[in-house]
């Protein structure tokens, strides 16, 4: 796994963040680093969705990276047949994934797509995954992504959704933030590193409240929603479609 140096040099000017070939060479280490439970809360998310799975359906993985959560499902899966189908437009990041996939025996059971998740057409689904992605689209068009997944789950469906969330009162979000700012701390980022990854992430990830996301799947239709996991602005949601629907 290589290491994360991407921010640890001072730089003229910080570029906006994105996926490309050098966050795809060190996404994992990026990741466990600056993700808290990041590796329990895949982990767990898998044995979700192999619960939840229903032949002659999908699961669907939107903002799919380099396959983290693709990987853990076909451990969980073990000999059970599926399929999936993993979504992502950064060309570097799929091409990690297929190579890992190419190197698995039950990788065919896995079809990797490059688009936006915002114009892709969702084929009915038992289980969709949203990690860390939902975050990164503009606030404008999120409702009418949730709406889509909402439609193409089958009943009693759900939805795996991860996201970083802010307080709605301020002083809140400043300590999660600074719990945040000492965990990366704790995990080997200096400073300088953790404030250029900021100054990258501005403007590029727009975090939401956690009230302004159940607002949300309230609104596409989950009547059952749920938050499972939560480290201070790390929340996971897990939203289940009715078994009938009104």
């Amino acid at each position: 796994m290589s290491q994360d140096t991407i921010y640890s040099k001072k730089l003229p000017s910080v570029p906006p963040f994105e996926f490309n070939e050098n966050v795809a060479g060190v996404f994992n280490d990026m990741i466990h680093r600056s993700v808290p439970l990041y590796r329990e809360t895949v982990k767990r998310q898998a044995q979700l969705a192999a619960r939840f799975y229903k032949e002659n359906t999908s699961i669907i993985d939107l903002g799919c990276s380099n396959g983290n959560f693709g990987m853990r499902l076909l451990h969980e899966m073990g000999k059970r047949p599926l399929r999936m189908v993993a979504v992502d437009n950064s060309a570097p990041m799929l091409a990690i994934y297929q190579e890992r996939l190419d190197n698995h025996p039950a990788g065919d059971q896995i079809e990797l797509i490059r688009a936006n998740i915002q114009d892709l057409d969702l084929e009915p689904a038992s289980v969709v995954v949203l990690n860390l992605t939902l975050q990164f689209l503009p606030v404008a068009e999120r409702d009418a992504l949730i709406a889509r997944i909402y439609d193409a789950l089958i009943p009693g469906g759900i939805l795996l959704i991860t996201e970083k969330v802010i307080h709605e009162e301020q002083v809140l979000t400043d300590l999660q933030q600074e719990f945040y700012y000492r965990f990366k701390g704790e995990n080997g980022y200096s400073n300088l590193e953790i404030s250029q990854k900021r100054d990258a992430l501005e403007n590029v990830l727009i975090p939401e409240t956690v009230e302004t996301h159940t607002a949300r799947f309230n609104a596409a239709g989950f009547t059952k929603v749920d938050t499972w996991q939560k480290w201070f602005h790390f929340t996971s949601f897990i939203c289940m479609k009715d078994e009938k629907e009104t």
